[in-house]
């Protein structure tokens, strides 16, 4: 595969296009809860990424993206597969986790990826040590999580939701795997293989590890759903795990991801908005206040040092 040439900042297609996921993403929480009545949470995800192996593989044939690993530089299927495995995991902690939390109060937790990237990168790429205000921005975040995860157990949040600090820690979880998945992108051979190969490999192992999680669950398996359910899988498909997600794999390929992850805690801001019009969740003044503390503390984070 031909290198890929970085640009040093965002322009606007990718700025478009960040505001265009961070939207569909913070919907796509709260659609998911909306179908966890109908559709059990893992079996859920399971149809979800069988489906969207599928369009991507047509991508990749359509595109002419080679699907034999042989094509791929050493130690990329090794990759590929670990990537996939936290992806699943991360999936899996989203999907259950949004039956003891509200859709808005995961997302803040999932969305805290980037400062755990900020945490675990520099251990592999010393360039991305943090500087001064970094760590002060690292340290809010840290703040605004536990805030967070403080309101879910004694906050009024509680008494409707009593298990609500299970579904926060599923989505801390998740966020960490999230982390741990970009990591493996950017350190290892992955980093080499075209963007849609990455995400087959991620939508690939899903499909395949989570229909045995959902069975070890004791969930039950039906496929008739309403029109509705139906739509939604299809929305979550087709236009969360195989668009959106291709373009964030393109993203990370072409631009500085640092500045990348700094969107993505728009994400959570839908989420709230959506969640609260759609699914009336609470929106409470500690989870207000925890959001700002994250998103600040990222702004921090990915704030570029003066230099000398």
């Amino acid at each position: 595969m031909p290198t890929i040439a970085r640009k040093t900042h965002l322009d606007s297609l990718a700025v478009g296009l960040l505001l265009a996921c961070c939207m569909f993403w913070g919907f796509q929480q709260v659609l998911v809860k909306a179908t966890v009545a109908e559709v059990a949470p893992v079996f859920q995800a399971f149809v979800r990424f069988v489906l969207a192996a599928l369009a991507v593989t047509a991508w990749c044939l359509w595109r002419g993206v080679p699907l034999s690993s042989r094509s791929e530089p050493a130690g990329a299927l090794r990759a590929g597969l670990l990537a996939g495995t936290l992806f699943a995991g991360e999936f899996a902690c989203i999907y259950v986790g949004l039956q003891y939390t509200s859709a808005s109060r995961l997302t803040v937790f999932l969305y805290g990826a980037p400062f755990w990237v900020a945490l675990l990168l520099p251990h592999f790429i010393p360039s991305e040590r943090l500087r001064g205000w970094q760590w002060l921005g690292l340290a809010a975040a840290f703040v605004g999580v536990g805030l967070a995860l403080g309101d879910g157990m004694v906050g009024p949040a509680n008494a409707a939701m009593p298990q609500a600090w299970l579904g926060d820690l599923l989505g801390v979880a998740a966020g960490l795997m999230w982390a741990l998945t970009t990591v493996v992108i950017r350190t290892t051979p992955l980093t080499r293989v075209a963007p849609a190969k990455q995400l087959l490999y991620q939508v690939g192992v899903s499909a395949a590890v989570l229909p045995l999680l959902s069975l070890a669950l004791g969930e039950t398996w039906t496929w008739h759903f309403s029109a509705f359910a139906w739509g939604s899988l299809l929305v979550q498909a087709l236009v969360g795990a195989f668009v959106s997600y291709l373009a964030w794999m393109w993203m990370l390929a072409h631009y500085p991801a640092t500045r990348i992850s700094v969107f993505v805690f728009l994400t959570p801001v839908f989420a709230l908005l959506f969640g609260a019009w759609w699914l009336g969740e609470p929106v409470t003044t500690g989870l207000v206040v925890a959001l700002a503390l994250v998103a600040a503390g990222i702004v921090l984070v990915n704030r570029k040092p003066a230099t000398a």
